[in-house]
């Protein structure tokens, strides 16, 4: 990276690196690594392909979920596992209730994408009363025997674009107007709103003109409307922080819309073949992300998931490292979709983590 990733490299060095380069580092609760034990004999309710998976997620429209998604979707067919998938559109009543509906079918183990742990609880608690494992993706559940954590490196992430956002004000002591787009409660969010919090009391020049936000199906067009009023009333925004590929594209919208590109600055999050065609568009205001590819993220939780329930998962907490990404690495590699960037940034696939060797055995 061309960057300047201080910030960036303390917090990743300040994590417990499991067994690879690429591989996770724990957030809390002991690391999860494949045991020992494991071997390349696959174990026979998976030869016997009797093995079923329910799936239920809160977010389900956007890229980042369909990527997710996808990847839990290619993972489970390779490995000849079914899987029963619960879209609540967003609505955390509706997941509460399908979670209690995947409870009852008693699959070998649950995911859970995103959501919160309060509407979440009775759910959880039945899960673990039918001794069925649950693996999380960004839900806030604490880590345990029962309930195995996986998140990404949200810290890492949000200090990596804020090191990008210094160094474009000219580092030192930065000032300007800036907006916030962030909508508590979410745990990734939250994570990664520390971070911010700590950046704008460390850079006291920073003027934080307008926090805005909102999380539905219409994340983009919403943040879109936020962003252009707040625009409007502060005509001297530089730079607009939104850690959300939803809420940078719709801040890129708006700046575009008001025609405010060479002034007006988005540091976002995340990465889809829709983020990278706005990043790399001509007069683009979207100038770095910091990322993980959604598809291996769903690959690598499916993994997990296997590996729970052959009983060769060891550790409850996983988290998978990002990479700082910036418009103009995506120029100059040519980069147009998702699967040109994993090629020119092979750091996002990690197919070493939570790999049994008889994952490879399986037909």
């Amino acid at each position: 990276m061309k960057i300047n990733r201080s910030f960036f490299a303390t917090l990743v060095a300040s994590a417990v690196l499991l067994a690879t380069p690429h591989a996770a580092f724990a957030q809390e609760g002991v690391p999860a690594t494949i045991s020992a034990s494991a071997t390349d004999e696959v174990p026979a309710k998976f030869a016997e392909k009797n093995v079923r998976i329910a799936v239920v997620r809160q977010l389900n429209t956007g890229d980042v979920y369909q990527n997710w998604i996808a990847g839990i979707e290619s993972e489970a067919d390779r490995l000849g596992i079914k899987l029963d998938v619960y879209n609540a559109d967003g609505e955390n009543a509706k997941q509460a209730l399908f979670l209690q509906q995947a409870v009852a079918t008693k699959p070998d183990a649950i995911i859970v994408g995103w959501g919160f742990v309060d509407s979440l609880a009775p759910g959880l608690e039945a899960a673990k009363a039918a001794n069925i494992p649950v693996i999380t993706f960004d839900v806030g559940a604490q880590p345990s025997d029962d309930f195995v954590t996986i998140d990404q490196g949200d810290k890492p992430m949000m200090a990596g674009i804020l090191e990008k956002l210094k160094e474009d004000l000219g580092g030192g002591d930065i000032k300007g107007d800036v907006i916030y787009v962030y909508v508590p409660g979410y745990q990734a969010l939250d994570r990664r709103d520390t971070v911010w919090r700590e950046f704008i009391a460390e850079n006291p020049g920073l003027n934080l003109v307008a926090q805005i936000g909102v999380v539905n199906s219409n994340t983009a067009a919403q943040t879109a409307d936020q962003a252009r009023a707040a625009m409007t009333a502060n005509p001297d925004v530089v730079a607009i922080v939104a850690p959300y590929d939803e809420f940078a594209k719709g801040a890129s919208l708006a700046v575009g819309e008001l025609g405010r590109q060479s002034k007006t600055k988005v540091y976002g999050m995340d990465i889809s073949t829709a983020d990278i065609a706005v990043m790399v568009g001509e007069n683009s205001p979207w100038v770095v992300t910091a990322t993980t590819d959604m598809v291996n993220v769903g690959a690598v939780i499916l993994r997990t998931t296997a590996a729970k329930i052959a009983g060769q998962l060891e550790g409850n907490t996983l988290s998978i490292t990002p990479a700082v990404i910036t418009q103009a690495e995506l120029r100059d590699a040519k980069v147009q979709n998702v699967e040109e960037l994993r090629k020119a940034f092979s750091a996002l696939t990690t197919p070493e983590v939570s790999r049994a060797p008889w994952m490879d055995a399986v037909e």
